[in-house]
């Protein structure tokens, strides 16, 4: 196993050292190195990664991944990410969009108008400008449109999901 330096340290998730945790369970992990594993025998070439220990899933990048491979058209749920040679951001966009899932996104630029652009056309939850899509805080609503989900998590959210709202009306004449 390759577990540290260009991949970063993985691990116990409660040490501060520890750039990834495990997965949830061992059997995710499993399915995960499975997608992989298939789309490699479908013609996807591993770049870094790749590697499982138990519950610990490396951090894997794949490209060349074909289309019909699972790791392509569903939501992996576990650390990968496929590269896709694309002429332009329409062409980015495009194929981002015509997956059915769209939990988040993130687009790396250093043009903030292309951000922008980019934020607004992508069909997705969340936009994360410059950083990762695990990119969280508590009070941002999360959550995705499609098939990646309905309705959003967090604070304000929770606190209607735990209310009953009520609505009186009088009519005094």
């Amino acid at each position: 196993m390759r577990f540290g330096g260009l991949l970063g340290s993985i691990g116990d998730k409660l040490k501060d050292e520890t750039d990834m945790g495990p997965m949830i369970t061992e059997g995710e992990a499993k399915r995960v190195e499975e997608w992989v594993g298939e789309a490699v025998g479908m013609g996807a070439r591993v770049l870094c990664g790749g590697g499982r220990e138990g519950t610990l899933m490396e951090p894997t990048v794949l490209e060349d991944v074909p289309e019909e491979a699972r790791i392509h058209k569903d939501e992996v749920f576990g650390p990968t990410v496929n590269l896709y040679p694309v002429d332009d951001m329409d062409e980015a966009i495009g194929k981002a969009n015509s997956l059915p899932f769209g939990l988040h996104a993130a687009v790396f630029t250093k043009d903030v108008n292309l951000a922008f652009r980019a934020a607004y056309a992508l069909e997705c939850g969340g936009v994360m400008i410059n950083d990762s899509t695990d990119y969280r805080l508590d009070s941002m609503p999360f959550g995705g449109v499609r098939n990646s989900g309905l309705g959003r998590e967090g604070i304000r959210f929770s606190l209607q999901e735990m209310t009953e709202p009520k609505t009186i009306c009088f009519n005094l004449d």
